[in-house]
Order: structure tokens, then sequence, then C-alpha cells
């Protein structure tokens, strides 16, 4: 593989984080600088932390930082969690966000697993 952009786990991470971008727009304005910014940022973090650990170019590193995504994943699950029980989130919104988000964990999880074997066997 050329690029990081060519794994579908970080494409499904970008997926994620321009619809969280979407859902979060309707949350109320107080919350911009609040639970906004944190799930956007969870969001964001997780294909970021793909991509930065593609690139460093060592299997311990690049599972590091796709331990951080993993990471970042759970952040945001619990934020989606917070969102829903105070009614910023609708049930639909909720459920397709968390559908995706735990398709990218189940990647991520997978690719995980994956390295670290490949990285036992050399």
């Amino acid at each position: 593989m050329k690029s990081y952009k060519e794994l579908t786990v970080w494409k499904k991470a970008i997926e994620l984080s321009t619809l969280t971008y979407k859902v979060t727009n309707k949350f109320p304005k107080t919350e911009t600088y609040g639970l906004v910014s944190q799930i956007r940022r969870s969001a964001v973090a997780i294909p970021s932390n793909i991509a930065e650990g593609y690139l460093r170019g060592y299997t311990k590193e690049y599972i590091q930082f796709l331990r951080i995504a993993y990471s970042s994943g759970a952040e945001l699950e619990t934020q989606l969690v917070i969102s829903l029980n105070i009614q910023y989130l609708e049930v639909s919104d909720y459920d397709n966000l968390n559908l995706l988000l735990e398709e990218v964990m189940k990647m991520l999880n997978k690719l995980i697993n994956v390295l670290l074997i490949s990285k036992t066997n050399h």
C-alpha cells in the first residue's frame, strides 16, 4: 500500500468525522466550546492518528498511533452517549454515528492485532 488514504479504516474514519461535524451543527450554540469541541476533536483524532502512525515508518510506532486512534474512539463513544442522554443528539443520529464508530473500532482492533502478529513473526 502506497498511502494511508488507501486504508478502508482511514476512509471510514473520515466519513465518521464528517458525519460528526454535520450532526454537532445541530447542538445548542452554548456547547460550541464544550461538548461540540470535545466530540469533534475526538472524531478528527481517529483518522489523524491513523495517518500519522502510517507515515512513521516503524511498526511499533504505527501500532502506538493506532491505539491512540482507538482511544479517541472510546472518548467519542462516551461523548455521544452523554449527548444522547441530555437530548442534544437525536436517536437516529446517535445510531448512525455509533454504527460507523463501531465499524471503525473493529477495523482498528483488527489492524492492531494483525500488525502485532506480523511484528512477532519477524
